[in-house]
């Protein structure tokens, strides 16, 4: 026989619930005030090379007349730099922004900031769906303010715009399917849709997706909610399927051409899937679990995939953890990006909310709960600052120096040769375009074998137009390493800039 709630319980529950909401806006203040801390920093981090090709396409937008289908970087030489990538709906913004207020770096930060937000009262409604409405607070706390997730949010990157999609369409894909609304499949659609256009890789949501669907054909007929015939379910899931896939099928086919027809022949992400050593996950597996999420939530979410609540869809966040696994594995070298990992971060937030509401659940003394909830909150905010602070620092600050004496000492069609181990930082700073070097049509090729190498490849550029070659300080070393290339460029080239960060050359041209 099950107990009859006194109105202390009523009282406590109705408290809980009114407050949740409360706390959640607080938190999602505090999380968005986190991220306009240094909105406007240059890309000097250590994603510099990932955001300045962001920028730089949104900048060539601006400058080439919004050509949408056919976003360009600045690494190709005299070419147009055209290549395949994702939907590019971000730096096309960017452009336009560009048009009213100047070229600026907050412009191309915010709008991850905003979308993330914008995904925060959703991703709370999706945990309270699955876990509860404790568990649903502790999640978008632990999610706010993962390392990962903060430096990630206000990065010029389609990294957490998609996931923050994916979020928005994952709630309104389950609203659909105990409600039955027309306007929730449409939103759940059209976001989803959104979300693998930004980013492919979001595709894993694919797994939770079909865990729900497969859920909910083989519930009894009898339960409350979205009724349907299996027929029509099967006609509405073909309808979402072909919202969802079809824009991005079409978009990464014209990508793909774009890439095969012209120079560099570049490809996003192309690459990415090849499995690695044991040494190579572990190593990922290592920096997730530490810096990444922080060893609390890490541990956090462990416990929390152990005891988490029987539901209707308590294994929602299995499959999505089962698909990402799977993915870090498959995509093994691409996996070396850090921003790859990123969906694990509300994965790992809701299993580590699940945790808390445990615990809590077996806290009788509210005292004893609130003193654990004070020191969880102090232990993860303190571990979340000392690990995200890496994130900021500079690792290409000699890059934009280089680049932006370059643009004065240059003219604009002057074409640069960057020693600046494949990082286009430099030349976004510079607004010229040029290679990297070494180079193998155009993509970025590591250090040279031997100085007879280097020759050759500085010759070939030469003859392809180079005007301009520049050392920054991470290869002042090949000065020492390589001194029959510094001799031959000492021989065809004078140096015109030279500082402790930078050392600018303007190369003796040769006729094409």
């Amino acid at each position: 026989m099950t107990p009859v709630a006194g109105p202390a319980d009523v009282a406590r529950r109705a408290t809980t619930t009114d407050a949740a909401p409360r706390i959640v806006f607080v938190i999602c203040v505090l999380a968005v005030a986190a991220r306009l801390i240094f909105i406007n920093q240059a890309y000097v981090d250590h994603w510099s090379w990932r955001q300045s090709d962001v920028a730089a396409i949104a900048r060539n937008f601006l400058q080439n007349g919004f050509r949408f289908g056919y976003p360009q970087i600045d690494w190709a030489g005299n070419a147009p730099g055209y290549v395949g990538t994702e939907f590019p709906i971000l730096p096309f913004i960017a452009a336009v922004c560009y048009k009213f207020t100047g070229v600026h770096e907050w412009i191309g930060r915010i709008q991850a900031v905003i979308l993330f937000a914008v995904s925060l009262p959703f991703f709370f409604l999706l945990v309270r769906e699955i876990f509860g409405s404790t568990a649903a607070v502790w999640a978008t706390f632990f999610y706010c303010f993962t390392p990962l997730n903060v430096f990630a949010g206000r990065s010029f990157m389609p990294d957490v715009p998609s996931l923050s999609f994916a979020i928005v369409g994952l709630y309104f894909f389950l609203r659909w399917l105990e409600h039955g609304e027309s306007s929730s499949f449409f939103v759940a659609a059209i976001a989803i849709s959104l979300s693998f256009l930004i980013k492919i890789t979001s595709i894993i949501i694919v797994a939770p997706l079909a865990y729900v669907v497969v859920g909910r054909l083989y519930q009894p007929r009898t339960l409350s909610g979205f009724t349907g015939k299996r027929p029509t379910i099967y006609r509405a899931i073909t309808l979402f399927s072909a919202i969802a896939l079809l824009p991005s099928a079409i978009w990464y086919w014209h990508a793909y051409q774009i890439a095969e027809k012209f120079y560099p022949h570049h490809f996003f992400g192309a690459g990415g899937i090849r499995i690695e050593s044991f040494s190579s996950y572990w190593h990922i597996a290592r920096q997730t679990l530490t810096s990444s999420l922080t060893p609390i939530l890490s541990l956090m979410a462990l416990i929390g995939l152990l005891v988490a609540p029987r539901s209707r869809y308590s294994r929602f966040f299995h499959w999505w953890l089962v698909a990402m696994v799977l993915f870090v594995i498959v995509l093994g070298y691409g996996n070396r990006h850090l921003w790859y990992q990123l969906p694990l971060v509300p994965i790992a937030a809701a299993f580590a909310g699940a945790a808390c509401a445990f615990v809590g659940s077996k806290t009788s003394s509210r005292v004893i709960a609130v003193t654990l909830s004070i020191l969880l909150v102090s232990w993860f905010a303190t571990l979340a600052f000392w690990c995200v602070q890496p994130f900021y620092q500079s690792s290409a600050e000699q890059l934009r120096d280089a680049g932006l004496e370059l643009k004065k000492v240059t003219a604009p069609d002057a074409l640069i040769v960057a020693a600046d181990m494949g990082d286009p930082t430099i030349f976004y700073y510079a607004e010229r375009q040029g290679w990297h070097f070494l180079e193998t049509d155009a993509i970025y090729n590591g250090n040279p074998d031997d100085s007879e190498q280097a020759i050759e490849n500085l010759e070939r550029l030469r003859h392809r137009g180079a005007t301009h070659f520049v050392f920054t300080k991470n290869t002042f070393w090949w000065l020492q390493s390589y001194p029959e290339f510094v001799a031959h460029l000492t021989n065809n080239a004078k140096v015109i800039e030279a500082t402790p960060e930078f050392r600018i050359y303007e190369l003796i041209t040769v006729a094409r």
